[in-house]
């Protein structure tokens, strides 16, 4: 069983992840500093894989605690990093956060396994193509300049692996572009868990549905698009989590295209948000409190992947649709109502 380090293995997608690559037959080794998760997760997924995954807490930052994890755990054969600050309406106030947390945290991993051979998998966002030409987005399209800075970091992060890969032959990479994560595991016993006021769409709806918000307000109604809301690409964080352990698979076999690739993750459908409120009231039975309200900085208007080179090289492709993503998350959000996982 090849060990397999999660960076912000508690967190959303990396909880997931984390189940996934078990089931799949590998030992996740997790690192988090617990900054916007809950250690109660690792008790969440013992429940559903019946084992409890090697924990480190500290802060990837920290460049001699982030040496000191890999001298100490040579047999690891593959990272998939997740740890990052990522909501872009807060990037866009607090950009100096968002710089020193996200390029400090993948520099300080690079370079303790520069003399390591490693596969390294990279939790990256369609955020790097902005607001695309051409719909839907290929991974052959620009990228353009940022929107937010966390948009930024991404696609500075993806040029430093990109540099990385060339100049060393012992990294093989690969960048996921997520779409937009959403939804919870079947169990219920995992999901999104934001920690004060959530900074996606899907929790925020799922708690003014619960009574934890008062209501909920749409960033824009007077986009381009058929109902004047934004239109993203949702996928749901399962067929995510499994990108992640295909995309492991794929270096281990030895990536054709080389040392360095990317891949669109996302189901290559556009909903808009209004789409997504719809079918969150049509599966939980829930008439949701929402308004339309003034645009976000840093908003794409509208955005949706191609997806033929996940199916074509990842062998990879979404199986889960919006209605599955919010009765999940539905079903989550009543769960931690009756089971808090933070104080």
């Amino acid at each position: 069983m090849h060990k397999i380090l999660v960076t912000g293995g508690t967190g959303f997608i990396g909880s997931h992840t984390v189940v996934e690559l078990y089931q799949a037959g590998y030992t996740p080794i997790i690192i988090d500093n617990l900054s916007n998760s809950s250690i109660r997760i690792l008790d969440q997924i013992e429940k559903i894989i019946d084992y409890r995954p090697e924990f480190h807490q500290f802060d990837l930052c920290d460049e001699v605690a982030v040496k000191n994890f890999v001298a100490n755990n040579p047999d690891i054969s593959g990272a998939i990093h997740f740890a990052a600050s990522k909501a872009v309406g807060e990037s866009v106030l607090k950009p100096l956060k968002y710089y020193h947390n996200n390029f400090f945290s993948l520099i300080n991993l690079l370079n303790a396994y520069q003399d390591t051979p490693i596969n390294f998998v990279f939790s990256s966002s369609c955020t790097v193509y902005g607001q695309p030409d051409q719909l839907p987005v290929s991974e052959s399209a620009p990228v353009k300049t940022a929107e937010s800075p966390y948009g930024n970091t991404k696609q500075i992060a993806e040029e430093i692996l990109q540099e990385t890969a060339q100049a060393y032959d012992n990294y093989q990479i690969v960048s996921l572009r997520y779409f937009n994560p959403a939804g919870a595991h079947s169990s219920a016993l995992i999901g999104e868990l934001p920690i004060g006021v959530p900074q996606n769409l899907v929790p925020f709806i799922t708690q003014t549905a619960i009574g934890k918000r008062e209501k909920l307000t749409v960033f824009g109604g007077d986009y381009d698009t058929t109902d004047g809301s934004c239109v993203r690409d949702y996928i749901h964080v399962v067929d995510l989590a499994k990108a992640h352990v295909a995309a492991i698979q794929l270096l281990e076999k030895g990536n054709p295209a080389g040392r360095y690739d990317v891949f669109n993750i996302g189901t290559g459908i556009g909903y808009s948000v209004l789409e997504a409120i719809k079918a969150f009231e049509k599966t939980s039975g829930q008439q949701l409190n929402y308004e339309v309200g003034p645009r976000r900085d840093g908003d794409i208007v509208k955005v949706w992947g191609d997806v033929t080179k996940s199916a074509e090289k990842l062998g990879w492709k979404a199986e889960l649709g919006i209605e599955e993503m919010m009765k999940s998350a539905w079903a989550w959000e009543k769960y931690i109502q009756q089971n808090p996982l933070v104080d």
